[in-house]
Protein backbone atom coordinates (compact mmCIF):
# COMPACT_ATOMS: atom_id res chain seq x y z
CA UNK A 1 0.00 0.00 0.00
CA UNK A 2 1.54 3.41 -1.37
CA UNK A 3 0.53 7.08 0.40
CA UNK A 4 -0.11 10.11 -1.94
CA UNK A 5 0.90 12.77 -0.45
CA UNK A 6 -1.41 15.66 0.46
CA UNK A 7 -2.57 18.65 -2.33
CA UNK A 8 -4.44 21.30 -1.50
CA UNK A 9 -7.27 21.78 -3.46
CA UNK A 10 -9.81 24.63 -2.30
CA UNK A 11 -11.87 25.89 0.55
CA UNK A 12 -15.00 24.55 2.29
CA UNK A 13 -16.69 26.35 5.28
CA UNK A 14 -13.25 27.69 5.86
CA UNK A 15 -11.35 24.61 6.44
CA UNK A 16 -8.71 23.78 3.19
CA UNK A 17 -9.87 20.50 1.33
CA UNK A 18 -7.27 18.25 0.54
CA UNK A 19 -6.48 14.93 -1.35
CA UNK A 20 -6.36 11.55 1.17
CA UNK A 21 -2.52 10.29 2.15
CA UNK A 22 -3.83 7.53 2.09
CA UNK A 23 -6.75 6.41 -0.32
CA UNK A 24 -6.77 2.69 1.15
CA UNK A 25 -7.02 3.66 4.69
CA UNK A 26 -10.36 5.90 3.60
CA UNK A 27 -11.84 2.38 2.16
CA UNK A 28 -10.59 0.50 5.39
CA UNK A 29 -13.69 -1.44 6.99
CA UNK A 30 -13.67 0.89 10.03
CA UNK A 31 -14.28 3.54 8.01
CA UNK A 32 -17.13 2.17 6.29
CA UNK A 33 -18.48 0.58 9.49
CA UNK A 34 -18.13 4.50 11.61
CA UNK A 35 -20.39 5.58 8.58
CA UNK A 36 -22.34 3.21 8.21
CA UNK A 37 -23.30 3.84 11.92
CA UNK A 38 -23.50 7.10 11.75
CA UNK A 39 -26.32 7.19 9.19
CA UNK A 40 -28.12 4.70 11.10
CA UNK A 41 -27.77 6.90 14.47
CA UNK A 42 -28.44 10.18 12.29
CA UNK A 43 -32.14 8.28 11.30
CA UNK A 44 -32.63 7.32 14.93
CA UNK A 45 -31.29 10.94 16.41
CA UNK A 46 -34.20 12.33 13.61
CA UNK A 47 -37.31 10.32 15.48
CA UNK A 48 -35.74 12.15 18.81
CA UNK A 49 -35.85 15.23 17.75
CA UNK A 50 -32.33 15.66 17.85
CA UNK A 51 -32.11 16.81 14.19
CA UNK A 52 -35.20 18.16 12.87
CA UNK A 53 -34.74 20.13 9.64
CA UNK A 54 -31.61 19.03 8.22
CA UNK A 55 -30.06 20.74 11.45
CA UNK A 56 -27.32 19.39 14.26
CA UNK A 57 -24.71 17.07 13.72
CA UNK A 58 -22.50 14.26 14.47
CA UNK A 59 -18.93 13.05 14.15
CA UNK A 60 -16.95 9.83 15.42
CA UNK A 61 -13.03 9.82 15.54
CA UNK A 62 -12.14 6.69 13.63
CA UNK A 63 -8.81 4.54 14.27
CA UNK A 64 -7.82 1.61 12.19
CA UNK A 65 -4.98 -0.46 13.78
CA UNK A 66 -5.07 -2.87 10.70
CA UNK A 67 -3.25 -0.33 8.89
CA UNK A 68 0.08 -0.13 8.41
CA UNK A 69 1.45 2.96 11.30
CA UNK A 70 3.14 4.30 8.20
CA UNK A 71 -0.15 4.66 6.69
CA UNK A 72 -2.12 5.48 10.55
CA UNK A 73 -3.92 7.92 10.23
CA UNK A 74 -6.94 9.61 13.25
CA UNK A 75 -9.30 11.06 11.17
CA UNK A 76 -12.99 12.36 11.85
CA UNK A 77 -16.06 10.90 10.18
CA UNK A 78 -18.59 13.81 10.14
CA UNK A 79 -22.44 14.10 8.40
CA UNK A 80 -22.82 17.06 6.42
CA UNK A 81 -25.00 20.02 6.42
CA UNK A 82 -28.29 20.47 5.03
CA UNK A 83 -29.26 17.49 4.08
CA UNK A 84 -32.18 15.32 5.91
CA UNK A 85 -30.88 13.48 8.77
CA UNK A 86 -33.51 10.82 8.35
CA UNK A 87 -32.46 10.18 4.89
CA UNK A 88 -28.56 9.71 5.30
CA UNK A 89 -26.82 7.57 3.75
CA UNK A 90 -23.33 6.27 3.86
CA UNK A 91 -22.12 8.21 1.05
CA UNK A 92 -23.13 11.13 2.29
CA UNK A 93 -20.46 11.39 4.92
CA UNK A 94 -17.21 13.83 5.15
CA UNK A 95 -14.06 12.32 6.38
CA UNK A 96 -12.02 15.48 8.00
CA UNK A 97 -8.06 15.22 9.12
CA UNK A 98 -7.73 16.17 13.00
CA UNK A 99 -6.56 19.32 11.82
CA UNK A 100 -10.17 20.00 9.62
CA UNK A 101 -8.65 19.14 6.18
CA UNK A 102 -11.14 17.63 4.11
CA UNK A 103 -10.04 14.26 3.55
CA UNK A 104 -12.81 12.61 1.85
CA UNK A 105 -16.26 14.16 0.37
CA UNK A 106 -19.52 13.32 -0.85
CA UNK A 107 -20.17 13.31 -4.72
CA UNK A 108 -22.73 15.67 -5.95
CA UNK A 109 -26.29 14.28 -6.57
CA UNK A 110 -28.62 15.50 -9.29
CA UNK A 111 -31.58 17.93 -8.67
CA UNK A 112 -33.50 18.89 -5.83
CA UNK A 113 -30.59 17.61 -4.19
CA UNK A 114 -28.13 20.63 -2.94
CA UNK A 115 -24.32 20.55 -3.53
CA UNK A 116 -22.61 18.36 -0.80
CA UNK A 117 -21.59 20.81 2.38
CA UNK A 118 -19.32 20.12 5.44
CA UNK A 119 -21.27 20.67 8.78
CA UNK A 120 -21.43 24.42 9.93
CA UNK A 121 -20.61 23.36 13.52
CA UNK A 122 -17.31 21.11 11.80
CA UNK A 123 -14.80 24.29 13.68
CA UNK A 124 -16.92 23.99 17.50
CA UNK A 125 -16.61 19.72 16.98
CA UNK A 126 -13.32 19.86 15.73
CA UNK A 127 -12.43 22.23 19.06
CA UNK A 128 -13.72 19.70 21.35
CA UNK A 129 -12.04 17.39 19.85
CA UNK A 130 -8.70 19.56 20.13
CA UNK A 131 -9.13 20.13 23.60
CA UNK A 132 -11.28 17.35 25.16
CA UNK A 133 -9.51 14.33 22.79
CA UNK A 134 -13.49 13.57 22.21
CA UNK A 135 -13.84 10.65 20.53
CA UNK A 136 -17.28 11.49 19.13
CA UNK A 137 -18.99 15.03 19.49
CA UNK A 138 -23.05 15.19 19.18
CA UNK A 139 -25.21 18.31 18.00
CA UNK A 140 -28.68 18.66 19.00
CA UNK A 141 -31.38 20.85 18.53
CA UNK A 142 -33.99 19.24 20.44
CA UNK A 143 -36.62 21.57 22.18
CA UNK A 144 -35.45 21.11 25.31
CA UNK A 145 -31.51 22.16 24.82
CA UNK A 146 -33.29 25.57 24.07
CA UNK A 147 -35.74 25.75 27.14
CA UNK A 148 -33.54 25.38 29.79
CA UNK A 149 -31.20 28.33 28.38
CA UNK A 150 -34.44 30.33 28.04
CA UNK A 151 -36.21 29.50 31.82
CA UNK A 152 -33.28 32.33 33.09
CA UNK A 153 -31.82 34.65 30.31
CA UNK A 154 -29.73 36.07 32.39
CA UNK A 155 -28.33 32.67 33.83
CA UNK A 156 -24.57 31.22 32.62
CA UNK A 157 -25.41 27.89 33.55
CA UNK A 158 -27.38 24.88 33.97
CA UNK A 159 -27.39 23.43 36.97
CA UNK A 160 -29.09 20.26 38.26
CA UNK A 161 -28.83 17.49 41.24
CA UNK A 162 -30.29 14.14 42.77
CA UNK A 163 -31.65 12.92 40.02
CA UNK A 164 -30.70 9.48 38.84
CA UNK A 165 -29.72 10.28 35.18
CA UNK A 166 -26.85 12.11 36.18
CA UNK A 167 -25.09 9.18 37.07
CA UNK A 168 -24.84 8.24 33.41
CA UNK A 169 -22.46 11.36 32.56
CA UNK A 170 -19.04 11.14 32.54
CA UNK A 171 -17.32 11.80 36.41
CA UNK A 172 -20.79 12.34 38.35
CA UNK A 173 -22.57 10.37 40.60
CA UNK A 174 -26.28 11.21 41.88
CA UNK A 175 -25.18 13.42 45.00
CA UNK A 176 -22.92 15.32 42.51
CA UNK A 177 -24.09 19.12 40.92
CA UNK A 178 -24.19 18.49 37.37
CA UNK A 179 -22.98 22.22 36.23
CA UNK A 180 -22.98 22.90 31.98
CA UNK A 181 -21.67 26.35 30.97
CA UNK A 182 -24.24 28.48 28.57
CA UNK A 183 -22.83 30.27 25.60
CA UNK A 184 -24.68 32.99 23.58
CA UNK A 185 -26.17 32.39 20.19
CA UNK A 186 -24.74 34.02 16.96
CA UNK A 187 -26.04 34.46 13.43
CA UNK A 188 -23.48 31.62 12.21
CA UNK A 189 -22.37 29.28 13.75
CA UNK A 190 -19.02 29.36 13.04
CA UNK A 191 -18.74 32.57 15.24
CA UNK A 192 -19.22 29.97 18.49
CA UNK A 193 -15.63 28.62 18.38
CA UNK A 194 -14.29 30.80 20.39
CA UNK A 195 -16.92 31.37 23.14
CA UNK A 196 -17.41 27.22 23.01
CA UNK A 197 -13.56 27.13 23.79
CA UNK A 198 -13.73 29.31 26.49
CA UNK A 199 -16.62 27.53 28.13
CA UNK A 200 -14.64 24.32 27.91
CA UNK A 201 -11.48 25.96 29.49
CA UNK A 202 -13.70 27.20 32.19
CA UNK A 203 -15.42 24.19 33.05
CA UNK A 204 -12.95 21.34 32.86
CA UNK A 205 -15.18 18.51 34.22
CA UNK A 206 -17.98 19.59 31.53
CA UNK A 207 -18.84 17.08 28.73
CA UNK A 208 -21.42 19.39 27.37
CA UNK A 209 -21.78 22.94 25.81
CA UNK A 210 -25.49 24.60 26.21
CA UNK A 211 -26.24 27.67 23.07
CA UNK A 212 -28.88 29.77 24.41
CA UNK A 213 -32.00 29.55 22.21
CA UNK A 214 -30.12 26.85 20.04
CA UNK A 215 -29.22 23.59 21.26
CA UNK A 216 -26.18 21.58 22.61
CA UNK A 217 -22.81 20.04 21.84
CA UNK A 218 -21.93 16.63 23.80
CA UNK A 219 -18.59 15.23 23.75
CA UNK A 220 -17.69 11.56 25.34
CA UNK A 221 -14.88 8.99 24.68
CA UNK A 222 -16.65 6.92 22.11
CA UNK A 223 -19.70 6.88 19.84
CA UNK A 224 -21.59 4.84 22.61
CA UNK A 225 -20.45 7.73 25.26
CA UNK A 226 -21.31 10.73 23.69
CA UNK A 227 -24.89 8.85 22.75
CA UNK A 228 -25.29 7.48 26.27
CA UNK A 229 -24.65 11.08 27.68
CA UNK A 230 -27.03 12.78 25.14
CA UNK A 231 -29.68 10.69 26.39
CA UNK A 232 -29.14 11.73 29.98
CA UNK A 233 -28.29 15.31 29.10
CA UNK A 234 -32.10 15.29 27.57
CA UNK A 235 -33.79 13.21 30.16
CA UNK A 236 -32.26 16.00 32.37
CA UNK A 237 -33.42 18.82 30.73
CA UNK A 238 -37.14 17.73 30.44
CA UNK A 239 -37.26 16.90 33.85
CA UNK A 240 -36.08 20.88 34.84
CA UNK A 241 -38.66 21.67 32.21
CA UNK A 242 -41.53 19.95 33.93
CA UNK A 243 -40.47 20.32 37.40
CA UNK A 244 -39.83 24.35 36.79
CA UNK A 245 -43.85 24.41 35.44
CA UNK A 246 -44.72 22.36 38.72
CA UNK A 247 -43.38 25.45 40.58
CA UNK A 248 -40.23 23.16 42.13
CA UNK A 249 -36.80 23.92 41.96
CA UNK A 250 -34.81 21.04 40.09
CA UNK A 251 -31.21 22.69 41.16
CA UNK A 252 -31.94 22.04 44.80
CA UNK A 253 -31.55 18.63 47.22
CA UNK A 254 -34.96 18.31 48.22
CA UNK A 255 -36.21 19.77 44.74
CA UNK A 256 -38.96 21.99 46.78
CA UNK A 257 -41.10 24.78 45.80
CA UNK A 258 -39.09 27.88 43.73
CA UNK A 259 -38.76 30.83 46.63
CA UNK A 260 -39.32 34.16 45.10
CA UNK A 261 -37.74 36.88 47.07
CA UNK A 262 -38.55 40.75 47.39
CA UNK A 263 -37.28 43.63 48.27
CA UNK A 264 -34.20 42.71 50.34
CA UNK A 265 -32.60 46.04 49.99
CA UNK A 266 -33.49 49.03 51.52
CA UNK A 267 -30.74 51.75 50.61
CA UNK A 268 -29.66 54.63 52.62
CA UNK A 269 -30.69 58.02 50.98
CA UNK A 270 -27.13 58.94 50.12
CA UNK A 271 -25.99 55.64 48.50
CA UNK A 272 -25.27 55.56 44.81
CA UNK A 273 -25.90 53.25 42.71
CA UNK A 274 -23.47 51.90 39.39
CA UNK A 275 -26.11 51.39 36.82
CA UNK A 276 -24.24 49.56 35.01
CA UNK A 277 -23.27 46.86 37.78
CA UNK A 278 -25.87 47.69 40.22
CA UNK A 279 -23.17 47.57 42.85
CA UNK A 280 -22.93 50.03 46.10
CA UNK A 281 -20.09 52.09 46.19
CA UNK A 282 -17.33 51.33 48.78
CA UNK A 283 -18.72 54.51 51.13
CA UNK A 284 -22.61 53.51 50.90
CA UNK A 285 -24.42 52.37 53.93
CA UNK A 286 -27.03 49.35 53.84
CA UNK A 287 -29.98 49.80 56.38
CA UNK A 288 -32.34 47.01 57.00
CA UNK A 289 -33.92 45.24 59.82
CA UNK A 290 -31.44 42.61 60.14
CA UNK A 291 -31.25 40.21 62.86
CA UNK A 292 -28.20 37.73 62.12
CA UNK A 293 -25.19 38.05 59.58
CA UNK A 294 -23.97 35.03 58.17
CA UNK A 295 -20.25 35.20 56.72
CA UNK A 296 -18.67 33.40 54.05
CA UNK A 297 -15.33 32.48 55.16
CA UNK A 298 -12.56 32.33 52.14
CA UNK A 299 -12.36 35.53 49.94
CA UNK A 300 -14.83 37.57 52.33
CA UNK A 301 -13.32 37.16 55.77
CA UNK A 302 -9.93 35.19 54.92
CA UNK A 303 -7.73 35.65 51.74
CA UNK A 304 -8.60 32.96 49.45
CA UNK A 305 -4.56 32.23 49.08
CA UNK A 306 -4.38 31.74 52.72
CA UNK A 307 -6.92 28.26 51.94
CA UNK A 308 -4.94 27.30 48.78
CA UNK A 309 -1.84 27.91 49.46
CA UNK A 310 -1.36 26.98 53.25
CA UNK A 311 -4.30 25.05 54.42
CA UNK A 312 -4.62 22.71 51.89
CA UNK A 313 -1.05 21.94 51.27
CA UNK A 314 -0.58 21.34 54.96
CA UNK A 315 -3.45 19.64 54.92
CA UNK A 316 -2.29 17.56 51.70
CA UNK A 317 1.39 16.94 53.07
CA UNK A 318 0.25 15.88 56.55
CA UNK A 319 -2.37 13.18 55.95
CA UNK A 320 0.15 10.21 55.73
CA UNK A 321 1.72 11.40 58.96
CA UNK A 322 -1.38 12.26 60.91
CA UNK A 323 -3.20 8.92 60.02
CA UNK A 324 -0.09 7.04 60.90
CA UNK A 325 0.49 8.68 64.46
CA UNK A 326 -3.62 8.33 65.03
CA UNK A 327 -4.53 5.26 63.17
CA UNK A 328 -5.96 3.72 66.34
CA UNK A 329 -7.73 6.40 67.55
CA UNK A 330 -11.74 6.51 67.52
CA UNK A 331 -11.61 9.84 66.03
CA UNK A 332 -9.11 8.54 63.02
CA UNK A 333 -11.26 4.98 62.68
CA UNK A 334 -14.27 7.51 62.11
CA UNK A 335 -12.48 9.50 59.62
CA UNK A 336 -11.35 6.51 57.73
CA UNK A 337 -15.13 5.31 57.93
CA UNK A 338 -16.35 8.33 56.65
CA UNK A 339 -13.66 8.68 54.23
CA UNK A 340 -14.19 4.53 52.94
CA UNK A 341 -18.23 5.12 51.95
CA UNK A 342 -17.07 8.30 50.14
CA UNK A 343 -14.84 6.39 47.79
CA UNK A 344 -17.32 3.12 47.02
CA UNK A 345 -19.41 5.79 46.29
CA UNK A 346 -16.95 7.57 44.18
CA UNK A 347 -15.73 4.31 42.47
CA UNK A 348 -19.40 2.75 41.38
CA UNK A 349 -20.06 6.15 40.11
CA UNK A 350 -16.82 6.19 37.87
CA UNK A 351 -15.07 9.47 40.03
CA UNK A 352 -11.70 10.01 38.60
CA UNK A 353 -9.02 9.46 40.56
CA UNK A 354 -10.77 7.13 43.19
CA UNK A 355 -9.05 4.10 43.80
CA UNK A 356 -9.77 1.41 46.14
CA UNK A 357 -9.24 1.15 50.15
CA UNK A 358 -8.43 -2.22 51.30
CA UNK A 359 -11.02 -3.36 53.37
CA UNK A 360 -8.88 -6.28 55.54
CA UNK A 361 -5.51 -4.58 54.13
CA UNK A 362 -1.99 -3.75 56.41
CA UNK A 363 -2.29 -0.93 58.07
CA UNK A 364 0.11 0.74 55.53
CA UNK A 365 -2.02 -0.58 52.49
CA UNK A 366 -5.00 1.31 54.24
CA UNK A 367 -3.22 4.58 54.74
CA UNK A 368 -1.48 4.59 51.00
CA UNK A 369 -4.69 4.14 49.69
CA UNK A 370 -6.08 6.58 52.34
CA UNK A 371 -3.76 8.89 50.98
CA UNK A 372 -4.19 8.53 47.34
CA UNK A 373 -7.73 9.52 47.56
CA UNK A 374 -7.75 12.48 49.82
CA UNK A 375 -4.95 14.10 47.31
CA UNK A 376 -7.21 13.86 44.56
CA UNK A 377 -10.29 15.00 46.26
CA UNK A 378 -8.20 17.91 47.58
CA UNK A 379 -6.98 18.39 43.61
CA UNK A 380 -10.50 18.16 42.21
CA UNK A 381 -11.60 20.99 45.56
CA UNK A 382 -14.55 18.71 46.47
CA UNK A 383 -16.40 19.98 49.13
CA UNK A 384 -17.55 16.63 50.74
CA UNK A 385 -18.06 15.88 54.49
CA UNK A 386 -15.89 13.26 54.71
CA UNK A 387 -12.53 15.07 53.50
CA UNK A 388 -13.44 18.03 55.67
CA UNK A 389 -13.78 16.48 58.90
CA UNK A 390 -9.95 14.79 58.44
CA UNK A 391 -8.64 18.30 56.94
CA UNK A 392 -10.19 19.54 60.03
CA UNK A 393 -8.53 17.00 62.62
CA UNK A 394 -5.43 17.70 60.86
CA UNK A 395 -5.13 21.38 61.20
CA UNK A 396 -6.43 21.18 64.72
CA UNK A 397 -2.83 19.43 64.99
CA UNK A 398 -1.09 22.54 63.14
CA UNK A 399 -3.16 25.14 65.29
CA UNK A 400 -2.27 23.52 68.26
CA UNK A 401 1.37 23.12 67.62
CA UNK A 402 1.27 26.87 66.17
CA UNK A 403 2.93 25.52 63.06
CA UNK A 404 -0.42 27.61 61.64
CA UNK A 405 -1.95 30.83 62.36
CA UNK A 406 -5.13 32.25 60.21
CA UNK A 407 -4.94 35.23 58.17
CA UNK A 408 -8.44 37.85 58.72
CA UNK A 409 -8.81 40.94 56.65
CA UNK A 410 -7.80 43.56 58.41
CA UNK A 411 -10.96 45.05 58.62
CA UNK A 412 -13.07 41.87 60.18
CA UNK A 413 -12.00 42.28 63.14
CA UNK A 414 -13.21 45.50 64.25
CA UNK A 415 -16.72 44.92 62.00
CA UNK A 416 -16.99 41.83 64.24
CA UNK A 417 -17.05 43.74 67.92
CA UNK A 418 -19.24 46.48 66.14
CA UNK A 419 -22.20 43.75 65.32
CA UNK A 420 -21.61 41.89 68.73
CA UNK A 421 -21.85 45.19 70.86
CA UNK A 422 -25.25 46.23 68.59
CA UNK A 423 -26.86 42.85 69.39
CA UNK A 424 -26.49 41.26 65.68
CA UNK A 425 -25.91 37.89 65.61
CA UNK A 426 -22.99 36.47 63.94
CA UNK A 427 -22.57 32.94 62.16
CA UNK A 428 -19.85 31.81 59.94
CA UNK A 429 -21.25 29.01 56.98
CA UNK A 430 -18.36 27.37 55.24
CA UNK A 431 -17.97 24.12 53.10
CA UNK A 432 -15.06 23.61 55.94
CA UNK A 433 -16.08 21.73 58.80
CA UNK A 434 -17.18 23.61 61.91
CA UNK A 435 -14.04 22.37 63.61
CA UNK A 436 -12.34 23.76 60.88
CA UNK A 437 -14.26 27.10 61.56
CA UNK A 438 -13.43 27.38 64.78
CA UNK A 439 -9.74 26.81 64.54
CA UNK A 440 -9.57 29.65 61.88
CA UNK A 441 -11.25 32.30 63.83
CA UNK A 442 -9.79 30.81 67.04
CA UNK A 443 -6.13 31.04 66.27
CA UNK A 444 -6.25 34.03 63.96
CA UNK A 445 -3.29 36.85 63.37
CA UNK A 446 -5.37 39.10 65.47
CA UNK A 447 -6.25 36.48 68.32
CA UNK A 448 -9.30 34.66 69.75
CA UNK A 449 -12.27 36.07 67.58
CA UNK A 450 -14.97 33.61 68.46
CA UNK A 451 -15.93 34.94 71.37
CA UNK A 452 -18.10 37.60 68.67
CA UNK A 453 -19.07 34.44 66.87
CA UNK A 454 -22.53 32.54 67.81
CA UNK A 455 -22.52 28.85 65.43
CA UNK A 456 -20.87 27.97 62.56
CA UNK A 457 -23.03 26.20 59.89
CA UNK A 458 -20.98 23.35 57.33
CA UNK A 459 -21.99 21.22 54.35
CA UNK A 460 -24.03 19.21 56.58
CA UNK A 461 -26.99 21.99 56.16
CA UNK A 462 -26.39 21.47 52.62
CA UNK A 463 -24.12 22.54 49.43
CA UNK A 464 -23.50 26.13 49.62
CA UNK A 465 -24.68 26.57 45.93
CA UNK A 466 -28.28 25.14 47.09
CA UNK A 467 -30.95 27.33 47.90
CA UNK A 468 -32.46 24.64 50.56
CA UNK A 469 -29.45 25.05 52.12
CA UNK A 470 -30.77 28.70 53.27
CA UNK A 471 -33.53 27.59 53.97
CA UNK A 472 -32.47 25.18 56.24
CA UNK A 473 -30.30 28.13 58.40
CA UNK A 474 -33.13 30.21 58.26
CA UNK A 475 -35.23 27.62 60.46
CA UNK A 476 -31.93 27.48 62.88
CA UNK A 477 -31.84 30.34 63.21
CA UNK A 478 -35.83 31.16 64.38
CA UNK A 479 -35.81 34.94 62.20
CA UNK A 480 -39.02 36.07 61.36
CA UNK A 481 -38.74 36.57 58.16
CA UNK A 482 -35.26 35.44 55.64
CA UNK A 483 -34.92 39.26 55.45
CA UNK A 484 -33.87 39.34 58.60
CA UNK A 485 -30.62 37.38 57.79
CA UNK A 486 -28.01 39.28 55.78
CA UNK A 487 -25.26 36.48 53.97
CA UNK A 488 -22.05 37.68 52.88
CA UNK A 489 -19.88 35.55 50.22
CA UNK A 490 -17.41 36.03 47.04
CA UNK A 491 -19.47 33.47 45.05
CA UNK A 492 -21.86 34.44 42.35
CA UNK A 493 -23.81 30.91 42.86
CA UNK A 494 -23.94 30.95 46.47
CA UNK A 495 -25.01 34.46 46.01
CA UNK A 496 -27.73 33.33 44.50
CA UNK A 497 -28.48 30.04 45.87
CA UNK A 498 -29.56 33.19 49.44
CA UNK A 499 -30.72 35.18 47.25
CA UNK A 500 -33.81 32.77 46.20
CA UNK A 501 -34.23 32.04 50.00
CA UNK A 502 -34.90 35.78 50.46
CA UNK A 503 -32.10 36.29 52.30
CA UNK A 504 -30.35 39.93 52.14
CA UNK A 505 -27.34 39.31 49.94
CA UNK A 506 -23.69 41.34 49.54
CA UNK A 507 -21.08 39.67 47.34
CA UNK A 508 -17.76 40.68 48.90
CA UNK A 509 -14.78 42.21 46.52
CA UNK A 510 -11.41 40.76 47.77
CA UNK A 511 -7.81 40.43 46.32
CA UNK A 512 -7.50 37.84 44.35
CA UNK A 513 -11.01 36.78 44.34
CA UNK A 514 -12.84 35.10 40.96
CA UNK A 515 -14.65 37.26 38.41
CA UNK A 516 -18.04 37.82 38.93
CA UNK A 517 -20.80 37.80 35.85
CA UNK A 518 -21.42 41.42 34.41
CA UNK A 519 -24.77 43.08 35.18
CA UNK A 520 -24.89 40.52 38.22
CA UNK A 521 -27.40 42.30 40.23
CA UNK A 522 -25.60 42.08 43.89
CA UNK A 523 -24.84 44.89 46.06
CA UNK A 524 -20.56 44.28 46.73
CA UNK A 525 -18.64 45.43 49.41
CA UNK A 526 -14.76 45.67 49.81
CA UNK A 527 -14.55 45.94 53.17
CA UNK A 528 -16.24 45.17 56.14
CA UNK A 529 -16.40 48.87 56.96
CA UNK A 530 -18.92 49.12 54.07
CA UNK A 531 -21.72 46.87 55.96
Amino acid sequence: MSATSAVPLAVINGVVKMFTTSQSYLDCSKVKETKSLMSDLCRQFYNLGWVSGTAGSITIKVHEDSIPKPQQLVVNVMSPSGVQKERMMEDDMYVLSPSGSVLSEPLTKPWPHKPPKCSDCGPLILKADEMRNAGAVIHSHRMESCLVTMINPSSKEFRITHMEMIKGIQGHGYYDELVIPIIENTAHERELTESLAEAIKAYPKTTAVLVRNHGIYIWGDSGNSAKTQAECYHYLFDAAIKLNQLGLDWSTLAHGPIHSPNGFFKCHKNAKVSPKEGNFSSSNVIESSRRCIVLDIEGTTTPISFVTDVLFPYARDSVGKHLELTYNTEETQDDIKLLRAQVQEDLAYGVIGAVPIPSDGEKEEVIAALVANVEAMIKADRKITSLKQLQGHIWRTGFQRNELESVIFDDVPEALEKWHALGIKVYIYSSGSRLAQRLLFGYTNYGDLRKYLCGFFDTTVGNKKETNSYIQITESLGVDNPSDILFVTDVYQEATAAKAAGLEVIISIRPGNGPLPENHGFPTITSFSDI
